[in-house]
Protein backbone atom coordinates (compact mmCIF):
# COMPACT_ATOMS: atom_id res chain seq x y z
CA UNK A 1 0.00 0.00 0.00
CA UNK A 2 1.30 3.55 -0.81
CA UNK A 3 0.98 4.69 3.16
CA UNK A 4 3.32 1.44 3.85
CA UNK A 5 5.60 2.96 1.83
CA UNK A 6 6.18 6.31 2.69
CA UNK A 7 5.45 5.17 6.45
CA UNK A 8 9.25 5.08 7.82
CA UNK A 9 9.60 8.45 6.08
CA UNK A 10 6.99 10.02 7.76
CA UNK A 11 7.64 8.53 11.21
CA UNK A 12 11.21 9.75 10.70
CA UNK A 13 9.59 13.78 9.96
CA UNK A 14 7.35 13.16 12.86
CA UNK A 15 10.19 12.58 15.49
CA UNK A 16 12.31 15.05 14.15
CA UNK A 17 9.33 17.65 13.99
CA UNK A 18 9.07 18.57 10.42
CA UNK A 19 6.05 19.17 9.78
CA UNK A 20 6.51 20.13 5.80
CA UNK A 21 7.66 17.15 5.69
CA UNK A 22 5.04 15.53 6.99
CA UNK A 23 1.97 17.54 5.28
CA UNK A 24 4.52 16.96 1.82
CA UNK A 25 3.76 13.18 2.36
CA UNK A 26 0.33 13.12 3.28
CA UNK A 27 -0.56 15.43 0.41
CA UNK A 28 1.33 13.22 -1.85
CA UNK A 29 -0.89 10.16 -0.69
CA UNK A 30 -4.65 12.44 -1.11
CA UNK A 31 -3.15 13.24 -4.38
CA UNK A 32 -3.09 9.60 -5.11
CA UNK A 33 -6.42 9.10 -3.84
CA UNK A 34 -5.81 7.54 -0.71
CA UNK A 35 -8.91 7.82 1.54
CA UNK A 36 -8.90 9.83 4.56
CA UNK A 37 -9.95 6.85 7.13
CA UNK A 38 -6.64 4.78 5.98
CA UNK A 39 -4.57 7.54 5.90
CA UNK A 40 -5.62 8.04 9.73
CA UNK A 41 -5.44 4.54 10.59
CA UNK A 42 -2.44 3.22 8.59
CA UNK A 43 -0.23 6.66 8.45
CA UNK A 44 -0.66 8.59 11.37
CA UNK A 45 -2.43 6.72 14.23
CA UNK A 46 0.37 3.93 13.13
CA UNK A 47 3.34 6.63 13.81
CA UNK A 48 1.27 7.65 16.87
CA UNK A 49 0.79 4.57 18.41
CA UNK A 50 4.73 3.95 17.65
CA UNK A 51 5.61 7.37 19.47
CA UNK A 52 3.95 6.40 22.40
CA UNK A 53 5.69 3.30 22.59
CA UNK A 54 9.25 4.95 22.00
CA UNK A 55 8.15 7.22 25.05
CA UNK A 56 7.01 4.95 27.37
CA UNK A 57 10.46 2.81 26.61
CA UNK A 58 12.74 5.87 27.48
CA UNK A 59 13.54 5.76 23.78
CA UNK A 60 13.03 9.30 23.36
CA UNK A 61 11.61 12.73 25.83
CA UNK A 62 8.02 14.21 26.51
CA UNK A 63 8.63 17.05 24.80
CA UNK A 64 9.26 14.92 21.67
CA UNK A 65 5.80 12.80 21.82
CA UNK A 66 4.63 16.08 22.48
CA UNK A 67 5.85 17.62 19.33
CA UNK A 68 4.77 14.72 17.00
CA UNK A 69 1.35 15.33 18.48
CA UNK A 70 1.45 18.58 17.31
CA UNK A 71 2.49 17.77 13.82
CA UNK A 72 -0.03 15.21 13.61
CA UNK A 73 -2.91 17.67 14.29
CA UNK A 74 -1.71 20.21 12.10
CA UNK A 75 -1.55 17.64 9.60
CA UNK A 76 -4.97 16.26 10.25
CA UNK A 77 -6.49 19.82 9.61
CA UNK A 78 -4.49 20.14 6.57
CA UNK A 79 -5.72 16.66 5.52
CA UNK A 80 -9.53 17.45 6.23
CA UNK A 81 -10.11 20.86 4.95
CA UNK A 82 -9.19 18.99 1.58
CA UNK A 83 -11.72 15.92 2.17
CA UNK A 84 -15.14 16.62 4.33
CA UNK A 85 -16.87 19.41 2.14
CA UNK A 86 -19.60 18.65 -0.40
CA UNK A 87 -20.84 15.59 1.08
CA UNK A 88 -24.72 14.34 0.92
CA UNK A 89 -25.82 14.96 4.72
CA UNK A 90 -26.62 12.00 6.84
CA UNK A 91 -29.43 13.49 8.32
CA UNK A 92 -27.94 12.62 11.66
CA UNK A 93 -25.87 13.96 14.69
CA UNK A 94 -23.37 13.42 16.80
CA UNK A 95 -20.95 14.98 19.68
CA UNK A 96 -17.55 13.71 19.96
CA UNK A 97 -15.37 14.64 23.64
CA UNK A 98 -12.84 13.41 25.84
CA UNK A 99 -13.82 13.65 29.73
CA UNK A 100 -12.60 15.17 32.28
CA UNK A 101 -8.68 14.90 32.90
CA UNK A 102 -8.22 13.58 29.29
CA UNK A 103 -5.79 15.24 27.20
CA UNK A 104 -5.04 13.01 24.53
CA UNK A 105 -7.62 14.26 21.58
CA UNK A 106 -6.32 12.75 17.97
CA UNK A 107 -8.22 10.12 18.51
CA UNK A 108 -11.38 11.74 19.12
CA UNK A 109 -10.27 14.34 16.44
CA UNK A 110 -10.50 11.38 13.70
CA UNK A 111 -13.60 9.68 14.92
CA UNK A 112 -15.07 13.19 14.67
CA UNK A 113 -14.02 14.16 11.07
CA UNK A 114 -15.06 10.46 9.55
CA UNK A 115 -17.95 11.15 11.10
CA UNK A 116 -18.32 14.34 9.54
CA UNK A 117 -16.63 12.90 5.84
CA UNK A 118 -20.10 10.43 6.24
CA UNK A 119 -22.23 13.56 6.36
CA UNK A 120 -23.22 13.64 9.97
CA UNK A 121 -23.64 16.92 11.91
CA UNK A 122 -20.57 17.03 14.07
CA UNK A 123 -19.66 18.96 17.20
CA UNK A 124 -16.11 17.93 18.73
CA UNK A 125 -15.35 19.59 21.91
CA UNK A 126 -11.83 17.74 22.28
CA UNK A 127 -9.50 17.55 25.64
CA UNK A 128 -10.88 17.51 29.36
CA UNK A 129 -14.51 18.78 28.36
CA UNK A 130 -15.84 19.49 32.02
CA UNK A 131 -18.85 17.29 32.92
CA UNK A 132 -21.20 20.02 33.57
CA UNK A 133 -20.43 21.78 30.82
CA UNK A 134 -20.78 18.38 28.44
CA UNK A 135 -24.40 18.21 30.04
CA UNK A 136 -25.11 21.82 29.21
CA UNK A 137 -24.02 21.09 25.61
CA UNK A 138 -26.20 17.66 25.16
CA UNK A 139 -29.19 19.55 26.12
CA UNK A 140 -28.57 22.31 23.42
CA UNK A 141 -27.84 20.12 20.82
CA UNK A 142 -29.64 16.98 21.39
CA UNK A 143 -27.57 14.75 19.39
CA UNK A 144 -28.43 11.18 17.80
CA UNK A 145 -24.85 9.64 19.37
CA UNK A 146 -22.64 10.46 21.70
CA UNK A 147 -19.20 9.69 21.79
CA UNK A 148 -16.52 9.33 24.72
CA UNK A 149 -12.75 8.87 24.19
CA UNK A 150 -10.68 7.88 26.59
CA UNK A 151 -7.08 7.27 26.36
CA UNK A 152 -6.23 5.79 29.91
CA UNK A 153 -7.50 2.52 31.10
CA UNK A 154 -7.25 4.85 34.93
CA UNK A 155 -9.71 7.10 33.94
CA UNK A 156 -12.37 4.95 33.60
CA UNK A 157 -14.43 6.43 36.81
CA UNK A 158 -14.02 9.58 34.68
CA UNK A 159 -15.81 7.35 31.78
CA UNK A 160 -18.41 5.24 34.04
CA UNK A 161 -19.32 9.02 35.73
CA UNK A 162 -20.08 10.61 32.47
CA UNK A 163 -22.06 7.42 31.25
CA UNK A 164 -24.32 7.86 34.61
CA UNK A 165 -24.73 11.75 34.12
CA UNK A 166 -26.19 11.31 30.35
CA UNK A 167 -27.76 8.30 31.41
CA UNK A 168 -30.07 10.04 33.93
CA UNK A 169 -31.15 12.92 31.83
CA UNK A 170 -31.25 10.82 28.07
CA UNK A 171 -31.60 7.15 29.45
CA UNK A 172 -31.88 5.73 25.53
CA UNK A 173 -28.98 8.73 24.00
CA UNK A 174 -26.57 5.73 22.45
CA UNK A 175 -23.12 6.21 23.67
CA UNK A 176 -20.15 5.17 21.94
CA UNK A 177 -17.17 4.75 23.55
CA UNK A 178 -13.09 4.46 22.22
CA UNK A 179 -9.74 5.02 22.79
CA UNK A 180 -6.67 3.10 23.99
CA UNK A 181 -7.97 2.76 27.49
CA UNK A 182 -10.47 -0.68 26.33
CA UNK A 183 -6.79 -2.18 24.95
CA UNK A 184 -6.70 -2.83 29.21
CA UNK A 185 -10.27 -3.81 29.82
CA UNK A 186 -13.76 -1.62 29.86
CA UNK A 187 -15.44 -4.12 27.51
CA UNK A 188 -18.01 -4.73 30.84
CA UNK A 189 -20.12 -1.33 30.50
CA UNK A 190 -21.69 -3.04 27.38
CA UNK A 191 -23.30 -5.08 29.81
CA UNK A 192 -23.68 -2.67 32.52
CA UNK A 193 -25.37 0.41 30.91
CA UNK A 194 -28.29 0.30 28.14
CA UNK A 195 -27.48 1.81 24.45
CA UNK A 196 -23.85 1.90 25.29
CA UNK A 197 -21.06 0.15 22.27
CA UNK A 198 -17.25 0.17 22.99
CA UNK A 199 -15.33 0.55 19.48
CA UNK A 200 -12.28 -0.97 19.08
CA UNK A 201 -11.64 0.15 15.34
CA UNK A 202 -12.07 2.94 13.27
CA UNK A 203 -13.32 0.69 10.92
CA UNK A 204 -16.14 -0.79 13.06
CA UNK A 205 -16.64 2.58 14.22
CA UNK A 206 -17.19 4.05 10.41
CA UNK A 207 -19.34 0.67 10.13
CA UNK A 208 -21.94 1.84 12.82
CA UNK A 209 -22.25 5.31 11.76
CA UNK A 210 -23.55 3.73 8.23
CA UNK A 211 -26.11 1.37 9.98
CA UNK A 212 -26.96 4.62 12.34
CA UNK A 213 -27.38 6.51 9.43
CA UNK A 214 -29.64 4.13 7.42
CA UNK A 215 -32.45 3.63 10.01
Amino acid sequence: MKTTERYDEYLAGLLRGDRAACTRIVQDLLAAGVPLKTLYTDLLGAALYQVGELWQSNRISVATEHLATAVTQSVMNDAATQTLFNHEPAGRSLIVSCLTNEYHQVGGRMVADIAELKGWDTSFLGANTPLPDLLSFIDEKRPDVLALSAAFYTNLPNLRAAIEAVRGRYPLLPIWLGGQAFRWGGQELETEYPHVRVFHTLADFETALEQAAAK
